[in-house]
């Protein structure tokens, strides 16, 4: 995608942070925004902000979780714009940090919920309606450069941002033949109120292994106010989606440390020489696998 004139954008997690950022960094380049957070206040003082510098935009009060206002969402853009969106950004993210020995089962049920059931969500209620408007579009994703290894102080939050990492790829592989793009942004600082996260959390997960009070949220604060601008960060997304760029991760003190732990993962594997047989053996076999449901898909859609 070249253009973002016209363009209508759907953005979780919107009225803040690295969604705001996408939100003014998207409606500069021409995009009519959706603006939608849990924050019914945010969501009215982004969609001001942004009407002021004469941008198309529209707020949506919505809990990723839930599935129901989710379809609800994306039935009133329909409305108000028309059309489903082209351009779909899966923001919204929370975090909580804590041993991962103390971690609760409400600690897994809400930082996973939010930010691998929440981006669920989004692809299972808007992807059949971009591929239905035939229009060539984008996703975007935020994961996390936590996503990319694991964590002993926030193992919750990496592994759902490992899964969000998976399944883009797996959309990526899926979409490219409906002209519709998929990123993932790796982040890792941002200059955002994600230590905030924690007022957030709804009351049935209330039950948390971690410490999280004012001390907690102004120790994380210390970090995040020396992260990268929102507005920077989404101008590295509009190259990526112009560029059809799967992974964006535009932080360069994350290389090295990257390249170690991938290469740590290649280096485990048994060199070819070691199993030649059963390697042919098992490869053809997934190879057949594939290839014939590729096949019974394929007459089953042309029964359709």
């Amino acid at each position: 995608m070249q253009s973002f004139e016209n363009q209508i954008a759907f953005i979780t997690g919107g009225a803040s942070g690295a969604g705001f950022g996408q939100a003014q960094v998207f409606g500069r380049a021409g995009a009519k925004i959706v603006v939608a957070d849990i924050r019914a206040e945010a969501v009215a003082k982004a969609v001001a902000d942004l009407t002021a510098e004469g941008i198309t935009a529209h707020g949506i009060t919505l809990d990723i979780m839930d599935r129901a206002a989710y379809a609800a969402a994306a039935d009133e853009v329909e409305a108000v714009f028309g059309a489903a969106p082209t351009l779909l950004f899966n923001t919204a993210g929370v975090n909580s940090f804590g041993p991962v020995e103390n971690t609760s089962y409400d600690d897994f049920d809400w930082i996973i919920g939010v930010n691998l059931g929440g981006v669920i969500n989004g692809m299972v209620t808007f992807v059949p309606r971009m591929i239905a408007s035939g229009k060539p579009g984008h996703i975007v994703t935020t994961s996390s450069v936590g996503g990319l290894m694991g964590s002993a102080l926030a193992a919750p939050y990496s592994a759902a941002k490992a899964a969000v990492v998976n399944l883009m790829e797996g959309y990526r592989m899926g979409l490219e033949k409906y002209q519709i793009g998929v990123s993932v942004l790796c982040p890792a600082n941002i200059k955002s109120n994600i230590a905030e996260a924690s007022k957030l959390r709804p009351a049935q997960f209330g039950q948390s292994g971690y410490v999280e009070n004012e001390d907690s949220i102004a120790s994380l604060h210390s970090i995040h106010q020396h992260g990268m601008d929102p507005v920077e960060l989404a101008q590295h997304v509009k190259a990526a989606i112009e560029a059809n760029q799967l992974y964006v991760i535009p932080y360069p003190e994350m290389k090295d440390a990257l390249r170690a732990h991938f290469d740590a993962i290649v280096d485990s594997v048994l060199p070819l020489e070691a199993d030649p047989e059963g390697a042919r053996l098992r490869t053809e076999a997934l190879q057949n696998w594939a290839a014939d449901r590729a096949r019974v898909f394929m007459e089953k859609q042309g029964a359709k």
